[in-house]
């Protein structure tokens, strides 16, 4: 199906700096390989000379190709069909790399997780280290009900980051080198200033990217965050899409609505489903998913500095936070309504959404729709259905327009 806007030209060097970061990960190594979620302090590794690798991430990657045999495969093993479809297709290409992209992600050297995003990761993780027989390090992280960090949630998660890295000195031989740390994280919050000021030109009318752009070109500013190469991209997508500013290059034909996309994206389907939106003028220009990598670490000490920083992430937050910042975004993008994801898969996001959408409609006076499906697993994503809630919701803005 037609993409309905432009190809970034900066899309080909993001293809090769992944195929480059997963290629590290194979053998022959150079350096340990940590298995990390995607809410844990990345520096710290990267400070250690440890190479970081997202199952996450791959499993999106996966997910793009048609990831059910991976799926098929961990059910296979007695895993449950309602797990996280990212932790099946992650088990699944464990336990079967020969029909795994990349056949597989090798073999880690020890695993992190941090449970700031759901409590499936620390279960997830402990199956990879029961399958592979390696170390994993769990970081605890309280969930913040109110805006306000406490001290004592700050210094319980400051404790536990200084355990991290003495626990991966006694596992690797490699220690912190506080000068690279210092280094990793300035070059960490260039690549997270840099994605913001990409994400906030799709302020501009008509908007430069669409949410589908921000979608996968967000793989650098999860798997190399901390990295010159992170850096150097998001300034070539930075100046691809100030360019397209200067020369009113709209990212899709005809924009006549702008939306809010809510949830993580269904990745098989990504370009067919949002090209339903496009085909009649609709842009997704804002999202809190891609957001959720805007994790600046503040001047200060480095280890109280991350503490604050991983502790405070979008779904780590209360559904009041959670809404009052959607709320900000369709104010600040100009957005005609939103769309909600209830993915099958990731319970954290989705299970509060109905409370968060009459919220958010109420503050905002903005419709939003509900689509059911799956980040990942296309046998729990109905066409049909959606095609016609989607056409009721575009037809419900054509009415309300002035």
């Amino acid at each position: 199906m037609a993409r309905n806007y432009p190809r970034l030209e900066s899309g080909a060097e993001l293809t090769r700096l992944m195929i480059d970061h997963y290629t590290q990960a194979l053998a022959p190594r150079t350096r340990p390989v940590a298995w990390i979620t995607s809410g844990a302090p990345v520096e710290l590794l990267r400070a250690m000379d440890v190479l970081p690798v997202y199952p996450e991430n791959y499993a999106a990657v996966c997910a793009a190709q048609g990831a059910v045999p991976l799926c098929e495969a961990a059910e296979a093993l007695g895993y449950s069909r309602d797990l996280c479809s990212y932790a099946r297709i992650s088990i699944g290409a464990s336990a079967t790399p020969q029909i795994a992209p990349l056949a597989g992600l090798g073999r880690p050297d020890l695993l992190v997780a941090c449970n700031n995003i759901c409590g499936t990761v620390v279960k997830w993780f402990q199956a990879l280290a029961q399958q592979f027989g390696v170390p994993l390090f769990v970081l605890d992280t309280p969930f913040l009900p109110d805006d306000a960090i406490p001290p004592h949630a700050l210094a319980y998660v400051a404790g536990q980051l200084e355990d991290l890295v003495r626990w991966v000195e006694r596992t690797t031989g490699r220690r912190l080198d506080r000068a690279r740390l210092d280094e990793t994280l300035s070059l960490s919050n260039a690549a997270v200033a840099l994605w913001r000021e990409i994400r906030h030109l799709c302020r501009v009318r008509p908007s430069p990217l669409s949410t589908p752009d921000l979608f996968v070109t967000m793989a650098a500013i999860v798997s190399l965050r901390g990295t010159p190469e992170a850096v150097a991209f998001y300034r070539l997508l930075r100046d691809e899409a100030a360019q397209r500013v200067r020369q009113g290059v709209s990212a899709i034909d005809g924009e006549r609505f702008r939306l809010l996309w809510d949830n993580i994206a269904i990745w098989p389907r990504i370009y067919h489903f949002f090209s339903q939106f496009a085909r009649r003028g609709a842009c997704f220009v804002a999202d809190t998913y891609t957001g959720a990598w805007d994790v600046e670490i503040e001047p200060g000490e480095p280890i109280e500095s991350l503490a604050r920083a991983y502790l405070g992430i979008f779904l780590n937050r209360s559904l009041a936070y959670r809404a009052t910042r959607m709320a900000r975004l369709i104010r600040d993008f100009a957005c005609d309504g939103f769309v909600m994801h209830s993915n099958r898969s990731c319970k954290p996001f989705s299970l509060g959404q109905p409370a968060v959408r009459r919220r958010v409609a109420a503050a905002t006076g903005t419709p939003g729709l509900m689509i059911e499906a799956d980040m990942c697993d296309t046998r729990a994503y109905a066409e049909e259905p959606i095609a016609s809630r989607v056409q009721a919701f575009l037809e419900s803005l054509e009415e309300r327009a002035p």
